[in-house]
């Protein structure tokens, strides 16, 4: 069982209310999704591993046994072309769950009319492998979900 941390503070909310329709309906894997507090933060790591794939507003942690996880700094945060967001870590570097990863302003992203909300994937994954701890508010590297 592996346990995935929240890579940012705010309240969780489930992957059908994400506004786009790739997380909503769980194709790229499941998990849930975090509304963030309107601040500055720091999105870190929700496990130990290998950054495989590091963009502006995206990352994917492999751990050791091959499972990756995926977080998503808001929705469409693509088209910023990365104003707003600062990566702390670089792709192929080893991290700790809990490390931050990326500065990013939730604030920022509403202002520029897009959805800051934050979706946390298990990659190839079957939908019936992640177990919720709860829902509610969740604190920045506080238990998000379990993945059996």
């Amino acid at each position: 069982m592996l346990s995935v941390l929240a890579p940012v503070a705010g309240a969780t909310v489930g992957l059908e209310e994400v506004p786009d329709p790739v997380f909503a309906q769980g194709m790229v894997g499941p998990g849930t999704a975090i509304e963030p507090r309107h601040e500055a933060q720091e999105a870190v790591a929700p496990i130990a591993g290998k950054v495989v794939k590091l963009h502006h507003h995206a990352f994917v942690v492999q751990g050791e046994n091959g499972r990756g996880v995926l977080v998503h700094l808001g929705i469409d945060t693509v088209k910023l072309d990365g104003a707003g967001f600062e990566s702390l870590v670089a792709e192929g570097d080893e991290v700790e769950a809990g490390q931050p990863l990326i500065r990013w302003n939730p604030a920022e992203v509403v202002r520029a009319g897009l959805s800051p909300i934050v979706p946390v994937v298990a990659l190839d994954a079957g939908g019936d492998v992640v177990s919720r701890t709860g829902t509610g508010e969740v604190e920045r590297g506080g238990r998000l979900f379990q993945w059996t």
